[in-house]
């Protein structure tokens, strides 16, 4: 197979039946492939979630980018939909399950789909990754460093998000969580706590936390990055998915 891709941005149904702004990447030649959903994080819908909308498509899987702050601020920066989207509190739950499931089903649509479907969040989409599987149907998920899974947002903090780490018990799907082990949201004592939650619950996960780096220890473009550990992120991230997403 080949690396070549098609990426182009399209409108998809979303929470409610609302036509959403979404990106979508995906190989043009290979066998019937896995879809992931990317959520990205709360800067929003930019250049750099879209960036590894087309890495996954570039690795053979059908990708999609739901902009979960479509609604707030349609046409607009990725910066002012971002600080539209906080002033209100960040995305309602009930929506984003509505948005991201609208995702699930375009990219179980498309011709090229073998069914199966997983997704992927970074920070506040880690969390939202998370409720993601427990609310549906899905082959995989991976949360990178979601926060508020257990913990509530420390006061005076701009977002409506509370913990949702009591429906480990719905968790649909094998979970992946990779972590910093120098984050606060969230903390080790966070991570270790949904660890014994989904032990209990007798739920399929791998946690990796990685010494020396923070929170969004990914993001190529902030200073946070740490190449080290987004490297080894990423090779666990493809393992993971070549497991759960490939054909049966």
């Amino acid at each position: 197979m080949s690396d070549a891709m098609r990426a182009e941005t399209t409108q998809i149904p979303g929470h409610g039946g609302d036509q959403i702004e979404a990106y979508v990447a995906q190989p043009l030649d290979g066998p019937p492939t896995g879809g992931v959903v990317v959520i990205h994080h709360m800067p929003g819908y930019d250049e750099a979630t879209k960036e590894i909308t087309r890495r996954f498509a570039a690795h053979g899987y059908l990708s999609i980018c739901p902009n979960l702050y479509f609604r707030e601020a349609p046409g607009a920066s990725p910066d002012d939909a971002a600080a539209a989207a906080r002033a209100q509190g960040g995305v309602p739950d009930e929506r984003l399950i509505g948005d991201v499931g609208g995702a699930v089903a375009h990219l179980r649509s498309l011709g090229s789909s073998n069914g199966k479907a997983a997704t992927i969040g970074y920070c506040s989409g880690g969390r939202q990754s998370f409720l993601s599987a427990c609310s549906l149907d899905l082959d995989a998920a991976v949360d990178c460093y979601g926060a508020f899974v257990v913990n509530s947002p420390p006061e005076g903090l701009p977002l409506r998000a509370g913990p949702v780490a009591h429906l480990a018990a719905d968790l649909s799907c094998p979970l992946l969580g990779l972590f910093g082990a120098e984050d606060q949201y969230p903390g080790p004592d966070e991570v270790a706590e949904l660890e014994s939650i989904l032990t209990k619950a007798g739920k399929e996960f791998e946690f990796h936390t990685f010494e020396g780096a923070g929170h969004a220890f990914f993001a190529t473009d902030r200073p946070s990055y740490r190449p080290e550990a987004a490297t080894e992120g990423w090779g666990r991230i493809w393992e993971f998915f070549g497991r759960h997403l490939a054909s049966d």
